[in-house]
């Protein structure tokens, strides 16, 4: 005898089963987007091949008839598009050196967010007391008033370690500076830095790369007081009785000793020091298409081959635009975040995610639900068959 199972319990529960997820999953049953509503978000392009940033030489997939790259003397280098991330070339863009003022972006990215740029500061002596000798200073002065915003162009413009050390005690002090320039860093995605002085000062162990600097510089650029700073040519910096001119130290911007200005070069940080050599992360928009390039301590002789060799791969990569395949991608070590809009695509109101974890879309469900309904149904009828024959 068969109890607790019927032919019509079967196709009815079934039935429910697939109508209630019809129901439950009106886009997967759809076939396209109603009237009025949003299209589905875009596949993103898929990458022609594994990144190729932690070999060793020059890389880059040019099409035919591509511009060749540059040859420069940079230890490292990397030439990528702001807006989508793609690295258009590199060259030993993961190798670990000292970054010198250029850390100074990753400083500016940490601290600029949490201190209003209107704050009235009156600088202590100890907040100077520990500026390497020999550092770059825009001339802060123990005991003068200065609003946030005028330290953070004495950063930019000047590389001042001066007005870096006013502000990261006002950020919460010197090791907790670095500690949190550390861990953003790792948001980022940036995983060869290594934070010892926050100022870019040389420091035992203290290490960057060509493609952090590269993501610094191009997260920077989307904060606007970040932008603002590092794109200002000159600015008046407050001293006693009066202010006095100071200048940005990038002369791709300024055009000063000799090097000529870059058209349409947006800033973003140069520094040197005797270990780290010339260091540079710049950006330059042309035809509305931002790049950003990084360039670490040539070996050419002459302390403006930074700038020469910056200036050959931001030309590069504007001639080669749509015409190379990437080699990597800015984001490609950053860990995944759903309120991260530059992680993913966002779905349109009310639409199913573009992925899941399961791999499975709604329409697929629905059919293997479906077929599973189908196959309950069948055992039901071989049941109702073979009751006569059963005791």
């Amino acid at each position: 005898m068969v109890t607790g199972f019927s032919y019509r319990a079967a196709v009815s529960a079934c039935s429910l089963c697939v109508a209630g997820l019809l129901v439950l999953t009106p886009a997967a049953a759809a076939t396209g987007p109603r009237a009025g509503e949003p299209a589905p978000p875009r596949p993103r392009a898929a990458m022609p091949g594994p990144s190729l940033l932690y070999r060793s030489g020059t890389q880059v997939r040019p099409h035919q008839g591509t511009p060749e790259v540059p040859e420069v003397s940079a230890l490292s280098w990397l030439v990528a598009d702001t807006d989508t991330g793609e690295v258009l070339a590199a060259a030993d863009a993961h190798r670990e050196l000292p970054p010198a003022s250029t850390l100074k972006t990753l400083f500016a990215l940490t601290v600029l967010p949490v201190l209003p740029s209107g704050l009235q500061h009156t600088v202590r002596y100890e907040e100077l007391a520990d500026v390497g000798e020999g550092s770059s200073l825009v001339g802060v002065e123990e005991g003068h008033t200065y609003q946030v915003a005028d330290l953070w162009r004495g950063v930019f413009l000047s590389s001042g370690n001066d007005a870096v050390h006013v502000l990261a005690r006002l950020g919460g002090g010197w090791e907790v500076t670095a500690a949190r320039m550390q861990d953003k860093a790792r948001t980022l995605g940036a995983l060869d830095t290594h934070v010892v002085s926050p100022d870019g000062y040389d420091a035992p162990g203290q290490v960057s790369s060509a493609f952090d600097l590269a993501v610094f510089g191009r997260a920077g650029l989307r904060n606007p007081d970040f932008a603002r700073y590092c794109s200002t040519a000159q600015a008046r910096f407050p001293g006693d009785g009066s202010s006095f001119p100071i200048e940005n130290t990038n002369r791709l911007l300024t055009g000063e000793d000799g090097v000529t200005p870059y058209p349409g070069l947006i800033g973003i940080k140069n520094g040197y020091t005797s270990n780290a050599g010339n260091t540079l992360v710049a950006a330059a928009q042309r035809g509305g298409h931002t790049l950003v390039v990084s360039v670490l301590n040539p070996q050419a002789e002459g302390g403006l081959t930074v700038y020469e060799e910056a200036r050959a791969l931001l030309d590069w990569g504007f001639a080669a635009d749509g015409q190379v395949d990437p080699v990597g991608s800015l984001d490609g070590l950053r860990p995944p975040s759903r309120t991260d809009a530059s992680a993913a695509p966002v779905a349109a109101a009310g639409a199913p995610a573009p992925d899941d974890d399961s791999g499975w879309s709604g329409t697929a469900v629905v059919a293997g639900l479906s077929g599973l309904g189908a196959g309950a149904v069948a055992l039901a009828l071989r049941a109702k068959g073979n009751r006569a024959t059963r005791v």
